[in-house]
C-alpha cells in the first residue's frame, strides 16, 4: 500500500512538472479596467437583461422548434459570461463570447 502510494505521488509530481504554467499572465493595463468598468460591463449587463427579455418572448417558438438550449445560450449564457466570469480588463476575451 505505502509503496503505491509513493509511485502514485512521484507519477503526480513528475505530471505536475512537465506541463507548462498558463495562470501566470501580465497585469492588465489600468485603462483597460477602467474602461471595462464603465463602459463594458454595464453594456454586456444591459445586453444580458435586453437578450433575457427576448429569449422569454422567444420560448415558445423555440420549444415549438426545439432550440431552447441554443437560442438561451445566445441571447442569455453568453452575455452574461462576458459579464461575470470574465478577466477584469481582458477586453481581447469578448471575441469569444
Amino acid at each position: 500500500m505505502k509503496t503505491k502510494l509513493i509511485t502514485f505521488l512521484c507519477l503526480l509530481a513528475f505530471c505536475f512538472a512537465a506541463t507548462n504554467s498558463t495562470g501566470a499572465e501580465a497585469r492588465p493595463d489600468p485603462a483597460m479596467v477602467v474602461a471595462d468598468v464603465v463602459v463594458v460591463r454595464p453594456v454586456c449587463f444591459v445586453a444580458t437583461i435586453i437578450g433575457s427579455v427576448f429569449f422569454v418572448v422567444s420560448l415558445p417558438i423555440a420549444a415549438i422548434s426545439k432550440s431552447v438550449k441554443t437560442t438561451g445560450d445566445v441571447l442569455v449564457v453568453s452575455p452574461a459570461r462576458a459579464t461575470f466570469t470574465r478577466p477584469m480588463g481582458d477586453l481581447d476575451a469578448l471575441m469569444d463570447y
